[in-house]
Parts: C-alpha cells; structure tokens; sequence
C-alpha cells in the first residue's frame, strides 16, 4: 500500500496537507538520460509532498538546458548537468550571477570517456589505448558508438574526431539517436562478446553491470578540452576527458523567490554507487523512472529526510505511514 501511494503522488493523484504551503511554482530539468530522471523524480516528490510546490518538469538535454537559462532564464533548476560539457556560455552565466550552483548531484563526481570492453583488452592489450585502436580498427568493429545530438560530450567527440584522425584510421563513426540506442549497442555486444567501442558515462546501468576498460586518449589539458566544447572549434585538439563535476544549478531569481527549495536541493546528492545500484535495480526489473524513485525514496528514508526540512519531514512522514 505504501508503494501504491508513493506511486500515486508521483504521478500528481495524491496529495498531503504541504499543499497548503507557500511554496510556488517550479520548473526543473527532465535530462534524456535514465540517471538525471531518477533525480528529478525523487526531487519533484519531495518538492510536491513535502513542500507543496506546483513542479513543472521540462524536457531537457545538456546544450539545450544551458542554452534556455543564456536566453530565457529558466528552467528554474537544472539537475546532472556535467560542468565540463557546458562551454563557455554556463561559465559566463556563472560570473554575471544569473545562475548558482548549489550541489554536487553525483559524489564524488561523474566520469566519462571511450570505452571497450574488458575481454578484448585480455585479448589484445594495445585496446587499452586510442593509438592500439586506430592501428587495429577491425578488433573494436572499425565502428565508434557517439553520443546523441544535443548531449555536451558530442560536440567534445566531434572535435575529438578529426584532431586523432580516427576516420582516417579506418573507424567509421556512428551517431547515436538516443541513449537507450547507445545503452543497447554496448549491452548486446557485450553479452555477444562482440566488439564495442565508443563513448560512456557513469553513473549507467551499463557500466555498473559490464566490465570496461577507459581507453587512454591522451593526456589531460584543460584548455583544449574547453576549447572541443565549442562545436565552432576551428582547430580541435587531443585532450581526455578530466574527472567530471555534476551539478544541481539554480537561477538566482529562483533562489531568492524559493530560497527553502534552493535550500533543499543544496543538499539532495547521490553516491554515485548508490545511483549505479538504482540504474542496476530500475534495468532488472524493468521498472519505470517513478517506480525507481519509490524504491530509492521507501528503501532509503535515513537519505533523504537529511535533506528535507522538519516540516517537509512531517508531511512526507505521513504520507509514507
């Protein structure tokens, strides 16, 4: 019963006397990727249930969320958004206090990069690195797995491209429509132990479940990986991918309008083998982004009342009795 009630106010059917509280409305980011979605569904039910704001989710991806905040100051939150994948325009967001952020969503940080594999590594170690790759295309499939449009990572991998010389190496490039198109081509090759080889993040269901190995790309150099963030890159350089903050980020009108739900979501963060485990658990057992929520919210209380407030505490209390 509980979970059925759970599930009921995460679909807007059940309600709590917070309705009566002060809290407005809120918009908040629902990035394309299964993790981001976890977060924003526990975050709207505890914003609803517990506070009684009217959340409004916005359908949303790296680019196009950083893009909305530059020109029309909203949404008023945006979670999981990878810091090093925004460009120049968030920095600058950043510095003239349009927007704030004010978490960590993932500790202690994402990661991300090209992968393969962990069997064809055993097989053949120069896999290990991009130079091994590009000598011996046809051992990863002559085929890289990209992101979809509008993620910040595939602008970084398109000027990653043509700065290795990949094509010219014989790898053909394949651009992904969808994370779940993504997700699948590394599942079933992997349970196929065919070849894969391609771009990956974590936290993921997938690299939670299969042995990777990161492929070595270069060294780091932050001013080359900010510059392949720019897809008017003129001249793209070689740089991997450096560790990977992951921010909740308000704007700072929203702060000041709704300060006890910036308040709020300053301390919402998820270990990242905590979200591993939750992207694992929702893949398993085929469930829903809401039902995962439920199971996080119902299997985790000593979490999250830690972030809520001591009324928000009482009213999500009585909901879950």
């Amino acid at each position: 019963m509980k979970r059925v009630l759970m599930s009921a106010a995460m679909l807007g059917m059940a309600g709590t006397g917070a309705a009566q509280a002060a809290c407005g409305e809120v918009s908040i980011t629902e990035m394309n990727w299964a993790s981001a979605q976890i977060v924003t569904s526990v975050s709207k039910f505890l914003m609803e249930q517990g506070y009684g704001c009217d959340v409004a989710t916005v359908p949303s991806a790296t680019v196009p969320a950083v893009t909305s905040l530059s020109e029309n100051g909203e949404p008023d939150i945006v979670t999981e958004l990878w810091l090093n994948s925004t460009g120049e325009v968030y920095a600058r967001l950043e510095a003239e206090g349009k927007v704030e952020p004010v978490a960590d969503i993932l500790a202690p940080g994402g990661v991300e990069g090209w992968w393969v594999p962990a069997y064809l590594v055993e097989e053949h170690p120069e896999l290990a690195t991009v130079e091994g790759i590009m000598a011996n295309p046809e051992l990863v499939g002559a085929r890289f797995d990209n992101c979809p449009d509008g993620w910040g990572c595939r602008i970084v991998n398109d000027n990653l491209i043509p700065a290795l010389g990949l094509e010219a190496a014989g790898v053909e490039i394949f651009n992904h429509g969808s994370a779940e198109t993504l997700f699948t081509s590394l599942a079933s090759a992997y349970e196929d132990g065919a070849p894969w080889f391609g771009y990956m993040y974590g936290p993921t269901a997938v690299l939670g479940k299969y042995d990777m190995v990161k492929v070595e790309i270069g060294p780091i150099d932050e001013e080359i990986h900010a510059a392949n963030q720019n897809q008017d890159n003129a001249d793209p350089g070689v740089s991997d991918f450096p560790p990977a903050p992951v921010l909740t980020v308000v704007t700072a009108e929203f702060r000041d309008r709704e300060p006890e739900i910036a308040e709020l979501m300053s301390k919402v963060s998820f270990d990242i083998n905590v979200m591993n485990a939750l992207l694992a658990w929702k893949d398993a057992n085929n469930a829903s982004v809401e039902e995962t929520a439920v199971h996080f919210i119902t299997e985790n209380p000593d979490t999250w009342s830690g972030w809520v407030s001591d009324a928000a505490r009482a009213e999500l209390s009585a909901l879950l009795q």
